[in-house]
């Protein structure tokens, strides 16, 4: 009779529910091509739960952002830290697998490698380093083996910067965009009732408190401005629900009462719907991009990160500018971002024959074939260097 094969012990630690997702993505993918059973312990959310692998602790005692938040919960996170790094040590896995979060994650890695120092430890999205404090690349050397990359440039960044090995293994998002091509767009437009005369905006203020704070008053001075140039405009708004209220709370001062969205196939749909889009920095923009929407970009952030805005190396904060090469996408950042500004920017992007929604169509074009890869899906092709790490490791 023969023997089963031993199982592979993975620890994987997620630092806010997005790592979660690419977690819980990634566990399956693993499932689906090693040759051996998969034993799984972390710190994570639903989504890893989901895929066998339960936490320590709750996820959202530890996915904290900014730095005033992270100083408020100092004392919880480091416990947690030092909990987390006991854990691994006690477990002695086959190998590590950081996700996202570096605040959290990297501060585990580098205490894990001094007490496991032959330990493989994977990093599943890479740091900003190409904007932020680039002497990271090299410092990560120290405990980090390999990166998985999620944007195309990030694999030279490291390279050129002294970093880890790193693999750029496709944006999660890339594995979405036929679904949202196929979207029934004039379903959504019937459903809401919009008139194909007026222009159509989406507007995303962002999805942290913060965010939502600093933003709604600007966008919704913005919509006043557009509205005095071009009459009455609908207003699309993708939310999740945890912002609900507060958005609505927002709304009291807006001129226009936006359409408000729940869910992923609504916002999607929204995107492809929308003349342009007036969005706040962050993933949103990709998202957009994948969809083939026109967009401005504002951001404001809090004072603590104002102060350090000189340490900011790239060309940009708008993904889609940074995987392009060039800012085609306008940004309108901290003292920029009025109302003003924002409104001037957008408003060429509602008249379809203008050159600057001309030159936006042409860019938006060219990122989904820089961010496609030529074989497989993001998931399955970090799963494949995540079992390759654990394999190289066992012979060396």
């Amino acid at each position: 009779m023969s023997r089963k094969p031993e199982a592979l012990n993975l620890f994987l630690v997620a630092g806010e529910p997005s790592g979660d997702q690419l977690g819980g993505k990634l566990i399956a993918a693993m499932g689906k091509i090693s040759d051996r059973p998969l034993h799984m312990s972390g710190v994570g959310g639903d989504a890893m739960a989901e895929q066998g692998c339960s936490s320590l602790f709750p996820l959202s005692e530890i996915a904290v952002m900014g730095p005033i938040a992270i100083l408020k919960q100092l004392r919880m996170i480091v416990r947690r830290v030092h909990q987390t790094v006991d854990a691994i040590v006690d477990m002695d896995p086959d190998a590590l697998v950081i996700l996202d979060s570096p605040e959290f994650t990297h501060a585990v890695a580098k205490r894990v490698r001094r007490r496991l120092p032959d330990l493989p430890v994977i990093d599943y999205v890479s740091p900003s380093i190409w904007a932020w404090r680039p002497g990271r690349a090299k410092k990560m050397r120290r405990y980090v083996d390999h990166v998985l990359a999620i944007l195309p440039f990030e694999p030279d960044a490291h390279q050129r910067l002294g970093g880890p090995e790193c693999t750029y293994v496709g944006h999660p998002l890339i594995e979405q965009v036929e679904w949202i091509k196929g979207l029934d767009t004039e379903r959504l437009r019937t459903t809401l009732n919009l008139a194909s005369n007026k222009p159509l905006i989406a507007v995303l203020p962002g999805s942290r408190t913060s965010e939502i704070k600093r933003m709604m008053p600007v966008y919704g001075d913005t919509v006043d401005r557009i509205i005095k140039h071009t009459g009455p405009v609908d207003v699309l708004m993708p939310i999740v629900s945890d912002t609900e209220e507060l958005i609505r709370q927002e709304l009291k001062n807006w001129v226009v009462t936006p359409h408000l969205l729940l869910g992923d196939d609504k916002k999607f749909t929204a995107f492809r719907l929308a003349d342009a889009a007036l969005a706040t920095s962050g993933t949103v923009t990709l998202e957009l991009a994948l969809a083939g929407t026109p967009m401005v970009v504002g951001y404001r952030v809090d004072f603590l990160v104002d102060l350090f805005s000189w340490l900011f190396r790239a060309h940009s904060v708008v993904l889609p500018n940074l995987i392009l090469g060039e800012n085609i996408f306008p940004e309108f950042i901290q003292g920029d971002c009025t109302p003003d500004a924002l409104s001037k920017a957008i408003l060429p992007l509602l008249d379809i024959k203008s050159p600057e929604r001309r030159a936006q169509i042409k860019a938006l074009e060219g990122i989904e074939k820089r961010m496609r890869l030529s074989n497989g899906v993001p998931s399955q092709k970090a799963a494949e260097i995540v079992l390759r790490q654990t394999q190289s490791a066992k012979t060396n």
